[in-house]
């Protein structure tokens, strides 16, 4: 393939201060769930973001000093030669492809607990820190040139290191933004009070590290346009004009996160446009920005309308690592798109390396050696393997079976193929999810060895009728109707009740009678979002949650807040710390989580949201039929997560045939010597 001519303009260098970017693709400071605690996994990750095109590369939010720790959150660090060391693994891994690797240098003041290092947080002013019961320490003048020497200091490091842009973080609510932002900063010395004084620790940070820098490196800022507040705009853009003396790149973004980094459930592609459009005629420098870009078409209006000199990414490029590869050779229909689920930034919330829906090597580079686009070929003619389902796991296990040269016989019960996909993305706002159905689709319909028979319900006869001796079974689950789940691990009696239906049965179009109640004892999106549903179809729901807020593990993926207002929108009754302890005639019976108190309301409809059964009957009946491969896979394994269903199709089929040792997990830890 060539690529249309029209998309050169993304592929020319981009002069950045003393630097040159080769292109204008840019992975801009993203968490990785990795930090100073994995820089093998780390380096490996990055590196096959340059060797994808990506034309700068930089890290995570990267702490100056023991003052600013984040545990449990991992982050990078650049506190001694140790970081230094750790970190020039990844400038290394990105300058070995041709690309620029950055630095986010960060305090984060008063959002850093120090659970780890038990220093005293900074700030501004003495106020409650994240998540925790203790305040941060008022900042004094001897405080504030500490930060400046820490920040200097840090700048040297990442010289050492090999970076080749480093970043003044100055957005996010972290320690800069406290200065800047009137909310935060009350002081009345020099370094408070008007928008002058307030941006003073910042001009000097931006003064300091470019003398650090000198040519060697340029500098970068991330800043937002606005304040916190949502107003000063006019205040931020001066700000910006004076700033450009010192700055090669400006990184700028908006306060509100859950817009920056919304789900695709709230948040379109490139909504940041209208907010961040002014800032290149505004300061004549370099601008980058995001906006979950998916389309080329979007990155090339925006490049050649000079909204943008780069086109910023972080889940675009976890998506897919290779997407300016993909858009240089022609390639598009081969970009594996971002869904907007988050389930990325989840894990790093959770203190694990990142993962991704879309693409289930992301993590994996170094502790399995995957990589996006390459799967072992076999060696010699393979025998062909039945894949029973084309769900999530079904799907990603013939095509990767198929691209490594097995031929696949992909079975489907259902008329068309995508499983909990197809199910999940007809929900409000989760159109998006279909992309991980429909790229898997047309990639297997580019494989001559991949053969799809949908409508093919497949039991022990007919699978051993094909005669083929190699079978995963991804045959995905059914949620539970007993009520089994974290309350009731037992299940309860009285939800055997005609007026039961599991979210599969509304999903695929069974409807309840009015008022309905929903509980949801799993804490994600599935209750809530036929709760919504329903809603919107005019019934009267109550929604009932053990949790303490509605859809309580979204917090973790940004969509949260929106899932909950978005049901109090529609009228939706919200019952939390709450469990449904069965049904009686007309209503259901609630149960306080704390006082055990009961309670009733009315309930011609019920929908409980609790746990899954495996359906791994086919695997279980194939037991003794002497086949030589038999594996469950996916959801009818162990269900979960969409993305654990890609990730367990795709670790099988790169299992299947492998050498003895090639599928080892390395580890990262510290080994004590002697």
């Amino acid at each position: 393939m060539t690529r249309d001519p029209r998309f050169d303009i993304l592929f020319e260098p981009v002069r950045i201060g003393p630097v040159t970017a080769p292109n204008r693709f840019y992975q801009v400071p993203h968490c990785t769930g990795m930090g100073n605690i994995h820089p093998h996994t780390l380096a490996a990750m990055r590196g096959v973001k340059a060797e994808g095109g990506w034309g700068v590369v930089n890290t995570e939010y990267c702490s100056i000093h023991p003052s600013s720790d984040d545990t449990h959150a991992p982050y990078a660090s650049l506190w001694d030669d140790g970081d230094v060391r750790n970190l020039a693994a990844m400038t290394e891994a990105v300058h070995a492809h041709g690309s620029l690797a950055g630095v986010e240098l960060w305090h984060g003041g008063q959002r850093s607990s120090n659970v780890l290092t038990r220093e005293a947080p900074l700030a501004p002013d003495s106020m409650m820190v994240e998540l925790n019961p203790w305040q941060s320490r008022r900042m004094d003048r001897q405080d504030i040139a500490n930060l400046r020497d820490w920040h200097r200091a840090a700048a040297r490091r990442a010289i050492a290191a090999g970076f080749d842009i480093v970043y003044v973080y100055a957005a996010h609510t972290y320690l800069v933004t406290q200065f800047l932002d009137a909310s935060t900063n009350r002081r009345t010395d020099e370094y408070g009070g008007d928008a002058a004084a307030r941006a003073r620790l910042y001009l000097e940070l931006l003064e300091d590290t470019r003398e650090v820098l000198g040519d060697r490196a340029a500098l970068a800022t991330r800043i937002e346009v606005y304040d916190e507040s949502g107003a000063g705009r006019e205040e931020r853009s001066a700000l910006l004009a004076r700033a450009a003396a010192f700055v090669d790149l400006f990184d700028v973004t908006v306060p509100d996160y859950g817009h920056e980094m919304g789900a695709s459930r709230f948040v379109r592609e490139a909504t940041l446009e209208d907010h961040v459009a002014h800032v290149r005629g505004l300061t004549g420098k370099p601008v980058v920005s995001v906006g979950r870009f998916t389309s080329p078409e979007t990155m090339l209006s925006q490049v050649r309308r000079g909204v943008l000199d780069l086109v910023g990414a972080a889940r675009p490029s976890i998506a897919d690592p290779f997407l300016p590869a993909k858009i240089r050779e022609g390639r598009m229909d081969d970009i594996r798109e971002c869904i907007g689920c988050n389930i990325c930034y989840a894990h790093d919330g959770l203190g694990a390396p990142i993962r991704c829906t879309q693409n289930p090597t992301m993590g994996e580079e170094w502790r399995r050696g995957w990589h996006p686009e390459k799967a072992p070929a076999v060696t010699g003619r393979a025998d062909p393997v039945l894949v029973v389902g084309a769900g999530p796991a079904g799907l990603e296990a013939a095509l990767t079976l198929g691209r490594r040269g097995i031929p696949v016989l992909l079975a489907e019960a259902a008329n068309e193929p995508g499983g909990r996909v197809t199910l999940e993305a007809s929900l409000p706002g989760l159109g998006e999810w279909a992309r991980v159905r429909d790229w898997r689709v047309h990639q297997i319909g580019k494989l001559d060895n991949v053969e799809l028979f949908p409508a093919s319900e497949m039991d022990r006869a007919a699978v051993l009728e094909t005669g083929v001796r190699h079978v995963l079974v991804a045959t995905g689950s059914l949620w539970r109707a007993d009520g089994r789940g974290r309350s009731h691990p037992t299940g309860v009696a009285g939800y055997e009740d005609p007026r039961t239906l599991t979210p599969d049965r509304i999903l695929r179009g069974a409807r309840p009678a009015g008022p309905v109640v929903v509980f949801d004892d799993e804490g994600y999106h599935i209750a809530a979002g036929i709760a919504g549903m329903l809603a919107a179809e005019g019934l009267e729901v109550t929604f009932v949650t053990a949790g303490k807020v509605a859809a309580e593990w979204t917090i973790l993926t940004t969509e949260q807040a929106g899932i909950q207002a978005g049901l109090m929108e529609r009228g939706v009754r919200i019952v939390t710390s709450t469990t449904v302890g069965g049904l009686v005639p007309g209503a259901a019976e609630l149960v306080c989580a704390f006082t055990g108190r009961v309670s009733r309301i009315a309930c011609e409809g019920f929908v409980p949201v609790t746990s899954r059964e495996p359906r791994d009957g086919l695997w279980t009946a194939l037991q003794d039929a002497g086949l030589a491969t038999l594996e469950r896979i996916g959801d009818a394994r162990a269900p979960g997560l969409i993305a654990h269903a890609v990730h367990d199709g795709h670790r099988a089929a790169r299992a299947y045939l492998a050498p003895d040792g090639e599928d080892i997990i390395r580890r990262e830890r510290v080994v004590i010597g002697g």
